[in-house]
């Protein structure tokens, strides 16, 4: 005797109970859309039609693997940010919503028309991409110093029909001499004996693109401290950090020269971001 079938509001009913996450119906639905097809919407216009047996298996053998507490985006191979839907893989972080605080206040930045920008340790090339795709004129660049992360971010350009020019790179280490008109960087920023490495999504991803050293700090200390020699003048050094460095990285900027120091909040409220402008005059004025 075969087994009955199972409506779709049944499966996700069930999946929902099982997953641990504040958005456990939302992980359900994104699964069963990616195995049958079928959209989300369908899900409440239609919650009695039934799931077929080959795209019930596979949502099951997913349902598995999320229970366990492997990310979502992982799962599905790609992740939304911005207006962009990105191809991720686990050799990098996988782009969060609060990132896109950063894009915004770049896009707010007096830059020139053809402003000169370059995403340090870009990952999938997420905030590169969306600057460039509201940016068209803008000459955007990006760098990673993980080879498998350089190839996913040129993927995702290509993919989306970008024109954004990725290199490997650690930092500014390999890219060849040039300045730009605006850097921006979410690098590794977690302490690395942050209790938070053993809880969620971050147990899936590459400790190289959380961690930084005892205080969190060693690759922000590295980006602005050597970020002067490669922004033109009055060039704007724009980083994402932890909610509780913004006093810290506040004073890097400043010890290495930069005016009209800010931090800007993420969608949570937590000071997220930080920001400054580069002068030439100024930091000779300053340092007489």
């Amino acid at each position: 005797m075969s087994e009955p079938s199972l409506t779709s509001e049944a499966v996700l009913r069930e999946a929902a109970a099982r997953i641990d996450s504040e958005t456990s119906r939302l992980d359900a639905e994104l699964l069963l859309s990616h195995v049958t097809g079928w959209s989300r919407t369908s899900f409440r216009t239609w919650p009695e039609r039934e799931v077929p047996a080959d795209p019930l298996a596979r949502f099951q053998a997913l349902l598995v693997r999320r229970v366990a507490g492997e990310p979502i985006a992982h799962l599905l191979g790609e992740q939304d940010f911005w207006s962009l839907t990105l191809a991720v893989t686990p050799d990098t972080l996988i782009p969060r919503p609060d990132t896109e605080c950063l894009v915004e206040v770049a896009l707010e930045l007096p830059l020139p028309a053809e402003a000169r920008v370059m995403d340090l340790g870009t990952g999938t090339g997420a905030i590169a991409l969306a600057l460039a795709k509201e940016r068209p004129q803008w000459r955007v660049s990006a760098c990673d110093a993980v080879p498998d992360a350089v190839a996913l971010a040129r993927h995702n350009a290509q993919r989306l029909g970008l024109p954004v020019q990725v290199e490997a790179s650690h930092w500014f280490d390999d890219l060849p001499a040039q300045r730009f008109d605006l850097i921006v960087s979410n690098p590794p920023y977690i302490a690395a004996d942050d209790r938070h490495l053993a809880e969620g999504d971050v147990r899936f991803e590459p400790a190289t693109a959380l961690v930084s050293g005892a205080d969190g700090l060693d690759d922000l200390r590295q980006i602005v401290t050597q970020a002067p020699d490669w922004l033109d003048e009055g060039g704007w050094l724009l980083v994402e950090h932890g909610y509780d460095q913004a006093t810290a990285v506040q004073a890097l900027f400043r010890q290495a020269g930069f005016w009209a120091v800010q931090s800007r909040q993420d969608y949570g409220g937590q000071d997220r971001l930080t920001l400054g402008q580069f002068h030439r005059r100024e930091r000779r004025d300053a340092s007489c």
